[in-house]
Order: C-alpha cells, then sequence, then structure tokens
C-alpha cells in the first residue's frame, strides 16, 4: 500500500507550482483569515461561527471590490441621469409611457 500524502504535504506541493504573484495572492487570503480568527478568539466563539465569520468577511471584500469597479460606478451614474431625465419630463408635462 503507497503512502498518502497530508494535506500539508498536498499544499506545499501546490505552492510549488505557484507563480509569485498567485503566492502573494494566497498570502493576503492567510492573512485575512488570520485576523478573523485572531477576532473571533478573542470574543470566545464557537468554531462554526468563525468559518462564518471568515466567509462573510471575504463577501464583504468583494461586495467593495464590486462596488468599486468602474463599470458599477458608470452604471449608477446612468441610473441617476436617467432618474433625473424622468423626474425633468414629468415637470414639464412631455412624460409618454
Amino acid at each position: 500500500m503507497s503512502k498518502r500524502l497530508t494535506n500539508r504535504e498536498k499544499l506545499l506541493h501546490k505552492l510549488q507550482q505557484l507563480t509569485d504573484h498567485e503566492v502573494e495572492d494566497v498570502l493576503a487570503y492567510v492573512s485575512i483569515l488570520e485576523c478573523t480568527e485572531v477576532g473571533v478568539a478573542e470574543r470566545g466563539t464557537l468554531k462554526d461561527q468563525k468559518v462564518f465569520q471568515s466567509n462573510a468577511s471575504s463577501e464583504d471584500d468583494l461586495l467593495a471590490l464590486l462596488s468599486g469597479a468602474y463599470e458599477n460606478q458608470r452604471a449608477c451614474q446612468v441610473f441617476e441621469w436617467e432618474t433625473a431625465r424622468r423626474k425633468s419630463e414629468i415637470k414639464a408635462g412631455r412624460y409618454v409611457r
């Protein structure tokens, strides 16, 4: 029977195949996990809540990243312009449905 690789060995093998930029991304993710674990451990919550907290944090980061994206800012601007245009047409009496 062959020896199975441990999770640490699997991780080491995968890390060796990554580029430098990908390793930086992994390190950034690990630091985020460490920050959330420290905060959760200080509050004395359960392990399940720790996993939920890190998922919520990553979702918040994703939402912040997407909300700051250029396309989203342009979409918000177009929506505001369209709203202002409709209001001005209603005031002028030219609103057609």
